[in-house]
């Protein structure tokens, strides 16, 4: 078993993880990043640092994670902080992960899906946030 972090993206519920999850907040002010890639929402101070925010539904190549959205899991990759836009967190549990099985995911999704889980007779899609990120941020986007 698994520790897994259950959250709503882009209208689906998805698994994170938990080792991926520095921690979950609530967004302030978010400035914009000019010529940064479309899926980088912008910047944001967050506990004395700054994150760069992802706009998850652009970064999968669906349609953009609304503006209200403020809810975010904090990530670190190659040392610089994430904040990953969701619609919501709903709980963290642990799982059996499950293999693919053969399961085509398209878009974005095929970058960050990674596994499923069974969650109450249901799948879930594991996503991996790195997998996610990965072609996002570019240097001038990555937050210190």
């Amino acid at each position: 078993m698994e520790l897994f972090l259950i959250a709503q993206v882009a209208g689906r519920v998805v698994a994170v993880p938990a080792g991926q999850v520095e921690s979950v907040v609530d967004l302030g002010e978010c400035v914009p990043v000019p010529g940064a890639e479309r899926a980088v929402r912008g910047l944001a101070a967050l506990r004395s640092r700054v994150v760069t925010v992802i706009d998850t539904g652009v970064a999968l190549g669906l349609d953009p994670t609304p503006d209200s959205a403020r809810r975010a899991i904090i990530t670190r990759l190659d040392g610089h902080h994430y904040a990953v836009l969701v619609d919501a967190l709903e709980d963290v549990a642990p799982f059996a992960r499950l293999p693919l099985a053969g399961l085509r995911l398209r878009r974005g999704w095929s970058a960050a899906g990674t596994a499923l889980i069974e969650r109450d007779g249901e799948p879930v899609l594991v996503i991996d946030l790195p997998g996610l990120l990965s072609g996002v941020a570019n240097e001038p986007a990555r937050a210190a």
